[in-house]
Parts: structure tokens; C-alpha cells; sequence
């Protein structure tokens, strides 16, 4: 009795009963497989059960934000993304894996916060009404604090983040959409959070992976994408981040020769001799694009892009202090405002929730 065909190994005959058989390493057609013995000491045993997450009751759609590179702005795309989401009535969780380097609590505004423990499990911080939270820095002595631990000891924290973190199912109200900001790489973190979301009842709706354009990046988030691929994670598209940096004259400033701030004698200058330039946006490429850039890496993948986000200081200042970017700047005032946004209506056409097909419905009839 073959109970598992998918559990076969890739060397096996083509009669294989499967290593999970009780006839393992014994049938017939085990005679010369170079996995006999292999499959005769494991004979019988059912495969590892995945567990379970509390994700699966309690968020209708689940999304992973990734990039195998550092420094790309995943926290900022999850972070932002989940403000945006959130200032627009939907209910939204964001869980931080990252184990080492939690930057969420400072870009939503809740550095310092704790979480409570309860009957129920662990209570999430809220950053509004909207908004959730889950971080290990809720649970360090002090900012600062360094967490030196190795990944059998992460992934035991993980597996509690998902498993244990009250989302507010038990007042039988879902979340919309629960982001998980994941740390760079392919490696345990990213292994056990995806094996665990996917064994829920309510599977992984997908993955955002985040670049900046040079090669440098993207050799990385190539590797991140093929991750996907094996893994069976759906890709909701590639972000563009920190595409080009645009600014107004006025947000600039000057040099001499000799590195001394001569802005004032400048801004009277262009005043006088060409004040046109005010009106103007100055654009220039702080990463230089490799190739076709990362929209050529979506398409080569067949993956959507999802668009790029500009350098924007301001967009850094929201970060810094935690505030929704997207309330407190108009698409006119900031060059990252309309991207954000952008990427918000994606998600929300990609994955929508059921209140809002229902909405859509009722409309139509």
C-alpha cells in the first residue's frame, strides 16, 4: 500500500510502494534500489505532520514580503503597505520574523511597546484601530538588545509568532490581510514560515519580493524568486524600490569647491536668471539599472510587476517616525505617494476580501 506517491524519491523505480509503505524496502520492486535500506528503517511511519497556525482561522489572505537581499526596503514596502491598507478600512496584521533585525515597531510607531500573554495566546500590539503588530522587539529587555541565538531557537519563536498570536479570530472577526516582513535570504526562517503557513487550512495567498535595480540586487532576488518556485509560493509580483531619487530645487542644497554650503547665493541666482527650474522635478539614478531592470526580471520570470518606488526623503522621514506615509503626504507634494498607493490597489485587486466582493455583487445587481 503506497500511502504517500509524493514522498518518493527522485531515484526511485517506477513500481516504488513509496517510503511510507509497510512493504518499505521490502516489495518487490525495492530489489536493487539504492534507497532499500533508507526506506526499510522508516517503513510505516506516517510522514511529518505540518502544524497548523493560527493564520489559517484568523486572516483571509496571508502574504509573505521578501527579497533575498539586505537593505532593499522590504520592512519599508511592508510596513507602508500595511499603513496603506489599514487607512483604508481594511483590518491588517503585520507579523516581523525578522528574528535579528525587527525594524517594524519603529516604521508603525510602537517602539517600546509589550505584548500580553493570555488564555487565548499572544496579544498583538495595536498600532490603531486597524492595525496590528507582532514583533520580537516587544519582547526584548531593551531596544538595543541583541539577539544572539541560532536557528533551531528562531524558528522555535516563530513557530510561536504563528502559532500562538491571538489575530482576533475568537471574536469571529478575521483579519483582512496579514503581512509578514521576512528577513534576508532563503534560509530557516524562510523555510519554516512558509512550511508552516502552507500546512494551515487557509493557505499562503503569496509572496511580494522586493529589489532595488542594480545587479548587485537582483542577483540576490533571482535566488528569492526560484525559492518561491520550489517551494510552491505564489508571487504577487516584483517591487522596484529605491528606483531613482526625485526632488524639487528647493529641497536641494549647494557646495563649493571647498565643501562649504553656498545654498543661499545659488537659490538667489537660479532665482534671478532662471526661475523656471523651480517649477521643474530634478530625477537621477542612485542604483543604475542593470539590463532591463527588475520589470525585465519579472517578465523573464512571468511573474506581474507591481511597479517602482522612487528614493523619497520624505518617504524615509514617515519611516524614521512612524507615521502612514500616504496620509501625510499628497501624490503632488512627495514622488513616492502615487506608488504606494499604486501597490495598495494591486493588493487589493489580487487578494480581495469577501466583504468587498460582496459589496462588488450588490452593486452589479
Amino acid at each position: 500500500m503506497n500511502n504517500s506517491t509524493e514522498e518518493k524519491p527522485e531515484s526511485a523505480n517506477e513500481e516504488c510502494v513509496g517510503p511510507n509503505s509497510s512493504q518499505a524496502g521490502k516489495a518487490a520492486s525495492c530489489a536493487g534500489c539504492p534507497n532499500a535500506s533508507i526506506c526499510a528503517s522508516n517503513q510505516g511511519k506516517p510522514p511529518p505532520e505540518t502544524p497548523t497556525t493560527n493564520l489559517s482561522a484568523s486572516a483571509t489572505h496571508t502574504l509573505l514580503v521578501l527579497s533575498g537581499k539586505g537593505g532593499v526596503g522590504k520592512s519599508t514596502v511592508a510596513t507602508q503597505l500595511a499603513f496603506t491598507l489599514s487607512s483604508r478600512g481594511y483590518s491588517v496584521g503585520l507579523l516581523d520574523v525578522d528574528i535579528c533585525g525587527p525594524s517594524a515597531p519603529r516604521m508603525l510607531g510602537v517602539l517600546g511597546r509589550h505584548v500580553h500573554q493570555s488564555g487565548s495566546g499572544w496579544s498583538p500590539v495595536y498600532v490603531n484601530p486597524n492595525l496590528a503588530v507582532m514583533s520580537i522587539s516587544f519582547l526584548l529587555p531593551e531596544e538595543d538588545s541583541a539577539v544572539v541565538w541560532r536557528g533551531p531557537r528562531k524558528n522555535g519563536l516563530i513557530k510561536q509568532f504563528l502559532m500562538d498570536t491571538n489575530w482576533g479570530e475568537d471574536g469571529g472577526n478575521k483579519m483582512d490581510y496579514v503581512i509578514v516582513d521576512t528577513p534576508p535570504g532563503t534560509s530557516d526562517e524562510h523555510i519554516s514560515t512558509v512550511q508552516m503557513l502552507q500546512g494551515g487550512e487557509g493557505s499562503l495567498s503569496g509572496a511580494i519580493v522586493v529589489t532595488t535595480p542594480e545587479e548587485m540586487s537582483m542577483a540576490d532576488v533571482r535566488k528569492e524568486l526560484n525559492f518561491c518556485k520550489k517551494t510552491k509560493v505564489p508571487v504577487l509580483g516584483v517591487v522596484e524600490n529605491m528606483s531613482e531619487l526625485k526632488l524639487n530645487l528647493k529641497d536641494v542644497s549647494f557646495m563649493d569647491k571647498n565643501a562649504v554650503d553656498c545654498t543661499d547665493h545659488a537659490i538667489k541666482l537660479i532665482q534671478t536668471r532662471c526661475p523656471e527650474l523651480f517649477d521643474m522635478e530634478m530625477s537621477t539614478n542612485v542604483f543604475p539599472p542593470s539590463g532591463n531592470g527588475p520589470k525585465g526580471m519579472a517578465e523573464k520570470f512571468g511573474v506581474p510587476f507591481l511597479g517602482s518606488i522612487p528614493l523619497d526623503p520624505n518617504l524615509l522621514h514617515c519611516c524614521e517616525n512612524g507615521k502612514c506615509f500616504v496620509d501625510e503626504y499628497e501624490e503632488n507634494d512627495s514622488s513616492a505617494v502615487g506608488p504606494i498607493n499604486d501597490l495598495a490597489d494591486a493588493m487589493i485587486t489580487t487578494l480581495p476580501v469577501e466583504d468587498e466582493e460582496n459589496l462588488q455583487d450588490m452593486e452589479m445587481n
